[in-house]
């Protein structure tokens, strides 16, 4: 069995705090499972290893190790509990074998904190009945970010990611900072001479931060309009109450008081309705008012992008003369 991970490469953007954008990577194996502390992730690896017919190995021994290592002993499981006095120090801390498991004549090693280094052929060894399985680990490389890019162009913010350096063939995507998947260019793959590939895309923030706004701009006046027609029911309420009122002195109080009742809970049924609705458009508008604030710092930011332009031009062209008046003087 030979292990060749699928990875998925993610960049996350706080649209919030877009100017100090944080990348993070997170790999999705078959058989491998991320575990996040603060914004360290570890990865962990399934080595399976399975009994048949399946039996009660708990009270038993077995024997997961690396021939080519000295000493060989990965993880060691004699009689009811862990034997690790013999361990390989490479793997101190980071092999566990579930009891549960073993209950049903699973006996699947997990590895955390994968490294480049645990690439190999590992041994699954259960020696009271002599059998023997093996499982070659191919751990794929992963790198961050190194190459980071911000393009100003009129009212847009391109955001670009490079990543150089994946084995096997990685996914590119953009998440933001709720985790969803953000609509980007085509993803740039690029596989050089040692066979690691390169990865590149392009996110669109500007627009997209416009079509949230026109969107939320959309709701804000459906809630205005909702607004208006449980006003109008209000008032007409109102008047049904009012003639009520009046009919009470008639023989059919009764029937006007019970339908007085009936009234009155539609009533304070649209109260709260509007009351929500309310809540809903203050939220919206809040909502609103923050892409708008992120939006006019994003144009503050390509001024300073454009003045900054501007200096540097003023420079070279200044370094440039200088040079050929040195020339001259040559």
């Amino acid at each position: 069995n030979r292990y060749v991970p699928s990875l998925k490469l993610k960049c996350f953007i706080s649209v919030s705090n877009i100017f100090s954008l944080v990348f993070n990577l997170c790999v999705s194996i078959v058989n491998i499972v991320e575990q996040k502390t603060n914004e360290i992730v570890l990865y962990y690896v399934i080595l399976p290893c399975l009994l048949e017919p399946a039996a009660d190995v708990v009270s038993k021994s077995l024997e997961w190790g690396r021939l080519d290592l000295e000493p060989r002993f990965v993880h060691v499981w004699h009689e009811g509990q862990n034997l690790l006095v013999n361990q390989n120090p490479a793997y101190r801390g980071r092999t566990s074998l579930s009891t549960e498991k073993l209950k049903h004549g699973d006996l699947s090693l997990s590895l955390s904190a994968l490294k480049r280094s645990d690439n190999g052929q590992y041994r699954c060894y259960f020696p009271s009945q002599g059998k023997t399985s093996t499982v070659e680990l191919l751990v794929g490389k992963w790198t961050c970010f190194h190459v980071c890019r911000m393009f100003l162009h009129m009212f847009t913010l391109v955001l670009k990611c490079e990543s150089k350096g994946w084995y096997p063939e990685p996914e590119l995507l953009w998440l933001d900072a709720e985790g969803k998947i953000l609509s980007a260019g085509p993803t740039e793959t690029v596989r050089g001479p040692d066979d690691l590939y390169t990865v590149s895309s392009r996110v669109t923030l500007v627009n997209m931060l416009k079509e949230q706004s026109d969107e939320l701009n959309k709701v804000k006046t459906q809630l205005e309009h909702q607004n208006k027609d449980m006003e109008r029911e209000h008032v007409d309420f109102d008047k049904k109450l009012q003639s009520v009122d009046k009919e009470t002195e008639s023989d059919k109080v009764k029937g006007y008081l019970k339908l007085k009742e009936i009234t009155l809970e539609i009533k304070r049924q649209l109260t709260k309705r509007k009351q929500e609705h309310e809540a809903l458009q203050q939220n919206t508008q809040t909502v609103l008012n923050k892409t708008d604030k992120v939006m006019k710092e994003m144009e503050n930011k390509k001024k300073e992008v454009e003045k900054h332009k501007v200096e540097i031009s003023k420079e070279l062209k200044k370094k440039e003369k200088n040079q050929l008046e040195q020339k001259e003087e040559t």
